[in-house]
């Protein structure tokens, strides 16, 4: 079984789907003969051709609403924006039209666009290259919401994001693009969406992440666990669907939760992860709920490990938690 990063592993996923369904086009800024600025449509060009891999102008909402109106006559368009931080030209074209074909054509019309977009910081790309936005895509009914945290995940996910129906939000962590890897299958696979996972069991607290935090924290039980903490571990995979009775199964077993994520703590994706902890496992708490964040401020660039959620962070979190 080879060995594959996250890069790898999204390139092979368009790959197979590509050659399994020729409705599956790829667009985007640089993503044909340069092969995207990340690498990750690399050779594609080559083998399907500038029909099917379309470099576009630097313009968003253009990409966004072609890849609306391929989706619309029958194709499954895979836009790429560059990095998340220029999503915000095409939002009006996620938020009012994208997310919202199947509920105004009452079921007659479905527009299967599957947006990839690497986010985060970690890469020292400074405010303008480094947010994470994944809240206001999961605030917006219609949309899926989806980000994987290891090379095996994000090809089975983009296969069953690709293959799916609806929109699908489908966020990259870059700071881990090449430095996670693993073992993924060879052909074809698909990971289920609206399933979370656990990647760490425990007893004594949960701590609800995703993406490139999940590493974070996966560092920080290592360190608490050599004092005798044990705590568990989940990966949500998909923001929206949300698997609630995943997270809610493990927090009632712990009695704690942390939540642990890079966006800014005022409303960010953890907010939602803490009410919904609050009002349907409040009796089984033991401890508050425990939020592990970026700041309110923009994303800084010299104090960008500072900005970032530590292992040291979380792992402070998990004592303190525990310890209440």
């Amino acid at each position: 079984m080879p060995v594959f990063n996250i890069i790898q592993a999204v390139n092979d996923a368009l790959r197979i789907e590509m050659r399994r369904d020729s409705r599956v086009v790829v667009l985007g800024e640089d993503v044909g003969k340069f092969g995207g600025v990340f690498r990750a449509t690399s050779g594609l060009f080559e083998e399907f051709g500038g029909e099917r891999v379309i470099d576009t102008p630097l313009a968003e909402a253009g990409i966004i609403g072609t890849a609306i109106g391929m989706a619309l006559y029958g194709l499954k368009p895979v836009p790429e924006i560059q990095f998340a931080d220029f999503i915000y030209p095409a939002f009006d074209q996620i938020v009012n039209e994208l997310a919202k074909f199947r509920y105004r054509s009452g079921g007659q019309y479905t527009a299967p666009v599957v947006i990839r977009t690497p986010y985060g910081g970690g890469i020292r790309g400074g405010h303008y290259h480094s947010q994470s936005p994944e809240a206001y895509f999961a605030h917006t009914p219609g949309l899926k919401v989806v980000i994987p945290s290891n090379p095996y995940d994000a090809k089975g996910l983009l296969l069953a994001a690709i293959r799916g129906e609806d929109p699908v939000i489908f966020m990259e962590p870059k700071r881990v693009y090449r430095a996670a890897k693993g073992e993924v299958p060879e052909g074809d696979y698909t990971v289920p969406i609206g399933e979370a996972k656990v990647v760490r069991e425990g007893r004594q607290v949960t701590v609800l992440c995703y993406g490139a935090m999940v590493h974070t924290v996966i560092e920080a039980a290592e360190k608490v666990a050599a004092d005798g903490f044990d705590p568990e571990i989940i990966d949500l995979r998909t923001l929206l669907p949300l698997d609630t009775e995943a997270v809610l199964t493990s927090v009632r077993k712990t009695g704690r939760a942390v939540i642990a994520h890079e966006a800014p703590k005022t409303c960010g994706y953890g907010a939602e992860l803490a009410a919904l902890i609050a009002e349907r496992a409040l009796m089984q708490l033991e401890a508050p709920i425990v939020r592990v964040t970026g700041f309110d401020t923009p994303f800084p660039y010299s104090l960008e490990n500072e900005y970032l959620p530590s292992p040291e962070r979380v792992a402070k979190a998990i004592r303190d938690t525990v310890r209440f």
